[in-house]
Parts: C-alpha cells; sequence; structure tokens
C-alpha cells in the first residue's frame, strides 16, 4: 500500500530552513556580541565592556553623522512616500488603458536597474546642476534618496489598494460625496496600513544607502553608513559594531512600532 502524499511534510525544507537562518542571523548576533568587548579586537574575546557604546556616543562625527542620516531618510522617506502614494491611486484607481503597464515599469525602474548605474546617472546630473546653480547642501542627497525610495514605498501601497473593496468607495460616491472627501474619509482611513509600510521602507532603505550617498555628497556631508565605509578602510573597532548595534535596535523598533498600529488599524476595519 503507497503512503499518501502530504503537501505539508517535505523532507529536508525544516534542515534547509534553519540554515538560511543561521547564515542570516549568526554574523548578526556574533556583531551584537562583540560590540560589548572590552577589548580592541573583533575576533577575540576580551570580556564584557560598554566603553565601545560610551565611545560612540563622545564621537562627534558619529553623531553628527547619525542625525544627518536620520534627517534625509527621514524627509526622503516622507516625500517618496506621498509621491508613491499618489502614483498608486493614479494607477490603479483607472481602468485599463494601454500605456499602463510602461508606467508601472518606468516606476518601479530604479529596482530592476544596478544602483551603481542609477548612482552615476545622479552624479552626472546634480553635477551640472551644481555648477549652474552654485547650491552643494543637503538638498541634492535628499532628492537622490527620494527618486531612488519611490519604488520602496509604492510597492506596499499599490498592493494595499489592490486589496481593497471598492464597495465602500462606490458607496460613498453614492451618497454625493466629492471625490477629496471619499478619499480623505474611505479610501485613505483603509490605504493608511499601506501608507505605513511605504513610509517605513523608504525609510530604512534611505538610512542604509551607501552607493548613492556616497556619488552624491558633497565635502562634510558624510551619513552614518559612508562615515562607517570610511573608518572600516583605516581601522575596525568594536566601535563599529556599536554603532550597528544601536541602528539595529532602532530598526527592530520602527517595525514593532509599525507592527503595533498596523494591528491597531486592522481592528479598527
Amino acid at each position: 500500500m503507497h503512503k499518501r502524499f502530504d503537501i505539508r511534510v517535505q523532507p529536508g525544507f525544516a534542515a534547509i530552513a534553519m540554515l538560511c537562518f543561521a547564515i542570516l542571523y549568526v554574523p548578526i548576533f556574533t556583531l551584537v556580541v562583540y560590540a560589548f568587548n572590552s577589548g580592541t579586537s573583533i575576533a577575540r574575546w576580551e570580556g564584557f565592556s560598554m566603553r565601545w557604546f560610551a565611545a560612540a556616543w563622545n564621537n562627534s562625527q558619529v553623531i553628527e553623522s547619525s542625525i544627518r542620516s536620520v534627517e534625509i531618510a527621514a524627509v526622503a522617506a516622507v516625500i517618496a512616500t506621498a509621491a508613491a502614494t499618489l502614483a498608486a491611486i493614479a494607477t490603479t484607481r483607472t481602468e485599463p488603458y494601454r500605456g499602463l503597464t510602461f508606467k508601472y515599469s518606468f516606476i518601479n525602474m530604479p529596482l530592476m536597474v544596478p544602483e551603481i548605474v542609477t548612482a552615476v546617472a545622479l552624479l552626472i546630473f546634480f553635477s551640472r546642476v551644481k555648477v549652474w546653480s552654485g547650491y552643494s547642501g543637503l538638498g541634492y542627497l535628499i532628492m537622490a534618496h527620494t527618486a531612488f525610495c519611490i519604488p520602496f514605498a509604492y510597492l506596499p501601497i499599490r498592493a494595499r489598494l489592490e486589496s481593497m473593496d471598492l464597495a465602500l468607495e462606490r458607496a460613498a460616491a453614492d451618497l454625493y460625496a466629492t471625490p477629496f472627501k471619499a478619499f480623505r474619509y474611505v479610501t485613505l482611513p483603509l490605504l493608511w496600513p499601506g501608507i505605513l509600510a511605504g513610509l517605513m521602507l523608504a525609510f530604512v532603505i534611505s538610512l542604509d544607502d551607501v552607493v548613492i550617498t556616497e556619488f552624491v555628497k558633497s565635502g562634510g556631508q558624510d551619513t552614518l553608513p559612508t562615515y562607517m565605509l570610511g573608518q572600516l578602510r583605516r581601522a575596525i573597532t568594536p566601535e563599529m559594531n556599536a554603532i550597528s548595534t544601536v541602528f539595529l535596535l532602532l530598526s527592530l523598533a520602527v517595525v514593532t512600532i509599525f507592527f503595533f498600529l498596523s494591528r491597531s488599524n486592522e481592528k479598527t476595519e
């Protein structure tokens, strides 16, 4: 008698999954552990200490580049999410027409093009603008990060719109609501979890971007990733581990806050 095939039982899949999780998370766990190393080596444990967190806290360059990273990521994420929301509504709340697929591809092009190509293109473009305008502030980094983050914010917002039932929006129209009021009181509250997801994703992508920032930034405009890259070229100390640990905790905090906000929104729907 042949044994009945059960698709829920796949021999070896659990072992492969555990191996993948180990490859992903063991290096991160090691980085966090050695952030508390009292010695200067990142490969030999010399005792528990918080000295490298204190060193990073007292490092003016770390503080300055961290604040700059958060400022750029916050502004770029907000602008990118707003633009992505408008683009998602324009490409989903419409009848299919010729050229719509091209618009999808055009919006998502930064995801398909190698980041180095985007960085070189932005470098060439902004270098001409700098010569023409004489301005060399953080505006270029914000614009570059915004352009790169739009597709990352667009995908979850569009997915949320496509999964939403149009019945409520049609009911609002039947009750003589204007398009703006229907969007404000019906579409936007239902879309809010997708907007939060897009905002969070855009913020994280902007926060840890290295390639585009390295090409576009001017002198004295190091973000934390580019500062860390410069330090790794000179000497590797557990201070880099401490900085990475803090930003890891910050990312976990953002994800946790988003998780609880999403759950609260789902309960109110």
